[in-house]
């Protein structure tokens, strides 16, 4: 076709687009077809369900979880191991950090890091490895047809890690540019300083690593650290196109002969918290910038509270385009682009309330304000029977995408083992939400929401607040980071 042609197309193409929207606007016929998006309705959701599965143990004490899926020729792979980053001594925070790492970075013993890479991207699978605050997480994906060797490979980066020193000297070398960096960006550097006013500055659950605790940290750490891992302190569940009487086999051929650990690590903190600082105002002073990063908030709870599903029906009407927090403080008195407020809860450890976001020098004082008015607000009156519905259908029609793949099921599932909750827990929740009314809204957020004990921090160009912040106390604490 040539390009008179092509250009002549295109004309008629723009020719009948405008003739149509002029027609329908003119048209009260068509007109009245288009509808309001509160007008529109859909039809129910599909019942949530969870696929077919198996759990069984190894006589060494993994744990092992088994789901077929045979519409993609991959399986994908999640070993939960039973360590975390809370247990690091004092002068070597980052250790599980690092460990989790190398874990994988490190190679193994009858492979070398740049052998185990090449191995993966030739047969275009992965292993990823880390430790985090709850738990460690080793997870593979694989195509079918090359599942047993990159099986044998996962197992052998579990049971064999080499702990290179070339790489472990890298990953130190990382890690110390990322804390020189870290306060770069004030939404980071706000939540960081904001847990350590919640639970305190050497609390296990807000700590950061430092230059001089990498510094540390030596190879012989490491290995130490992971020795304490043992098949009995792993969860294992796979997901994929396979037959489960053929991965058992590969399972017990690689991983059943490993032998349990004779002793159990020592527990060296406390998941029975209470709030560090209360009532006050705090500030980080970063003068170059141009909006301020506001905070407010206090020690929350955990998952398993009868209360949750109520709390987060309270997140809902918060939250969101047509939450509380939007409605009133962004789009009507224009104070934030950004503002959010949210009960934020934890499987093993209390989590926390948090109200905030982003605004200018010169709204932080009405921000401030605007926001204990709005949790104020929802202690002292009932919310209306349309804020409910919305709070409780933004949770409930969310269920279909925490199920829309195997996987993610399966990752649920292994959270709740290892945390030790009930296997239904998520239809539980889902059932107490649909029973929340208003009466429940106000009693939780009564009894759990104390705008009296919350701390306010606020990151930012904070000499140049005005009002100034005596409108709100008489003295905010500065806050020096490093």
């Amino acid at each position: 076709m040539h390009l008179k042609q092509i250009k002549s197309w295109i004309g008629l193409v723009i020719v009948v687009f405008v003739f149509n929207f002029i027609l329908r606007i003119n048209n009260p016929v068509i007109a009245q077809t288009i509808k309001a998006y509160n007008q529109i309705s859909f039809p129910p959701l599909k019942e949530v369900k969870i696929p077919s599965y198996e759990r069984y143990e190894l006589p060494n004490g993994m744990v092992i979880f088994l789901m077929e899926d045979h519409r993609l020729p991959e399986i994908k792979g999640t070993a939960i191991l039973k360590i975390n980053s809370k247990s690091d001594p004092d002068n070597k925070i980052g250790l599980a950090k690092i460990t989790g790492e190398l874990l994988r970075s490190g190679g193994t013993v009858h492979h070398s890091p740049e052998q185990l890479n090449e191995i993966l991207e030739n047969h275009a699978a992965a292993i990823e490895s880390s430790i985090d605050i709850d738990s460690g997480k080793v997870n593979f994906l694989s195509l079918t047809p090359d599942f047993d060797d990159m099986f044998k490979l996962f197992a052998e980066v579990l049971r064999y890690p080499r702990f290179d020193l070339v790489q472990f000297d890298i990953l130190k070398s990382n890690l110390k540019g990322q804390i020189a960096r870290r306060n770069d960006n004030p939404s980071n550097l706000a939540n960081r300083e904001f847990k350590k006013l919640i639970y305190g500055p050497y609390s296990p659950f807000a700590r950061s690593e430092e230059l001089q605790t990498i510094d540390n940290i030596t190879l012989q750490d490491i290995s130490d650290f992971y020795r304490q891992i043992g098949p009995e302190r792993i969860i294992l569940g796979l997901v994929g196109d396979f037959e489960s009487n053929q991965v058992k086999l590969l399972i017990k051929k690689t991983l059943a002969n490993w032998k349990k650990k004779e002793n159990e690590p020592k527990k060296i903190y406390s998941e029975n918290l209470v709030q560090y600082s209360s009532g006050k105002i705090f500030k980080v002073e970063q003068n170059h910038l141009n909006q301020n990063t506001v905070l407010i908030g206090q020690l929350g709870g955990k998952l398993d509270s009868l209360d949750y599903p109520s709390l987060s029906v309270l997140n809902g009407v918060f939250n969101g385009f047509g939450g509380r927090f939007f409605n009133e403080i962004r789009s009507r008195q224009g104070l934030a682009y950004n503002v959010y407020g949210l009960w934020k809860a934890n499987y093993n450890y209390p989590g926390f309330f948090v109200a905030g976001g982003q605004t200018r020098a010169t709204q932080t004082v009405p921000f401030i304000k605007a926001i204990k008015k709005e949790i104020t607000r929802i202690i002292e009156n009932p919310i209306s029977a349309d804020e409910l519905s919305y709070a409780k259908d933004s949770i409930l029609n969310s269920f279909v995408f925490s199920f829309s793949k195997p996987s993610l099921i399966l990752n649920r599932l292994l959270n709740y083992e290892y945390f030790k909750y009930p296997i239904d827990f998520i239809f539980d929740y889902q059932k107490s939400v649909k029973k929340v009314n208003s009466r429940d809204i106000q009693r939780v957020a009564r009894e759990y929401l104390h705008p009296e004990n919350m701390v306010t921090l606020i990151v930012g160009n904070t000499n140049n607040i005005q009002p100034p912040l005596q409108v709100l106390e008489d003295q905010a604490t500065d806050i020096q980071i490093n």
